[in-house]
């Protein structure tokens, strides 16, 4: 009797400790996903970024290949019009290329390392390992984190995370502002470790011609003085008479674009016709509590920019900003036309604000 009472306590606390080795806690994860991170060579996955920001969301496809240590290939393609624009970092730079404009703009930065950008797998998981108040759960074969968001964005306030419990794959992310609202999806369809890419996978001219565009001449950088003095330059020589006006519409295909957004105590004081270059543009001047203006252009010429510069995460695409202090100007495409939104006392998060809000706004 005494004997098969041993047994039987040796089998309860086998089972103890197979069911505790079943599950594991948030720290015994955390340290897992650390390991798995540090040791990652490279990656290449694809998904689907859903936006909620608007009046309806807005679809795109996504797909991020990285290799150790330092290159990106990001190409965001938006559903509704197939355009796509891609991000590369490699050892020249940082590229932002947008092909069906041919456009790109080249600088040097630690992007993405000094920011973060929800489809990237880095920045999911160093979210989790830095947020110290971090809230776990186990279910369905996935770990989830609720954890602290950090974009440039400031309305994106908290984010949560899936990953498969097998690998540590990311499987979903969404990311909602502080009244738990959710602002962004992620669902990764595929997810591959240890991505062999060929040489030039990195590259910015295989990038640009697999879209069977040229090479681009390179203009060199203009100091923050020069940049505004050549703007106001271009505002006041580039006013046209009515004739003009009626050429422009001629050369230009799309109408003017006016965001859905406009800050508190801010108004349209007019809409100008102007030229930048040979191109036509028209600069949209909003005044008030704060002041900027918007160009609008559809670019013709082919560009590389070597410019003192930052990506900015716009949800949608990705937007370059430039000059410092006092005026900056915040640049980016879509739907086939060129944004400068340029101003002297907008907040970084106005600017994401407005910008976000021409997405799916109709020419007039």
């Amino acid at each position: 009797m005494r004997r098969i009472t041993w047994i039987f306590a040796i089998v309860i606390c086998l089972s103890v400790m197979i069911a505790g080795c079943g599950k594991k806690d948030a720290g015994s994860v955390v340290k897992d996903l650390d390991h798995v991170i540090n040791k990652m060579e490279g990656y290449k996955t694809t998904g689907k970024m859903v936006l909620l920001t608007g009046q309806e969301p807005l679809e795109y496809q996504v797909e991020v290949w990285h290799q150790k240590p330092h290159y990106y290939r990001i190409a965001l393609t938006n559903n509704s019009n197939d355009i796509t624009q891609i991000v590369l970092r490699n050892d020249d730079g940082v590229f932002v290329l947008t092909p069906h404009l041919n456009k790109s703009f080249r600088f040097k930065s630690d992007w993405p390392d000094n920011q973060g950008q929800v489809y990237l797998y880095q920045s999911l998981a160093k979210s989790i390992l830095d947020d110290k108040n971090r809230q776990f759960a186990e279910e369905n074969g996935a770990y989830i984190f609720d954890v602290t968001a950090n974009y440039q964005n400031a309305s994106l306030a908290r984010q949560k995370i899936w990953l498969d419990a097998n690998n540590f794959a990311p499987k979903r992310a969404e990311v909602s502002d502080a009244n738990g609202k959710v602002l962004v999806m992620v669902e990764f369809n595929q997810f591959e470790f240890g991505t062999k890419f060929e040489k030039d996978s990195f590259d910015m001219q295989r990038n640009m011609t697999s879209w069977n565009i040229q090479s681009l001449p390179t203009i060199m950088p203009e100091d923050d003085q020069t940049a505004k003095d050549h703007d106001q330059t271009a505002v006041k020589e580039g006013e046209t008479s009515a004739s003009e006006n009626e050429n422009r519409q001629k050369q230009m295909s799309f109408g003017v674009v006016e965001p859905g957004y406009t800050p508190s105590g801010v108004t349209l004081q007019d809409v100008k016709d102007i030229r930048l270059g040979e191109e036509p543009a028209v600069m949209l001047r909003y005044t008030g509590a704060y002041n900027y203006t918007l160009v609008e252009l559809q670019p013709t010429e082919q560009t590389v920019s070597v410019l003192p510069a930052e990506i900015v995460d716009l949800g949608f695409t990705l937007g370059v900003m430039t000059g410092e202090g006092d005026y900056r100007t915040l640049s980016w495409t879509n739907d086939g036309i060129e944004f400068r939104l340029s101003t002297g006392d907008l907040p970084l998060d106005e600017m994401i604000n407005i910008a976000a809000s021409v997405q799916g706004q109709l020419g007039k």
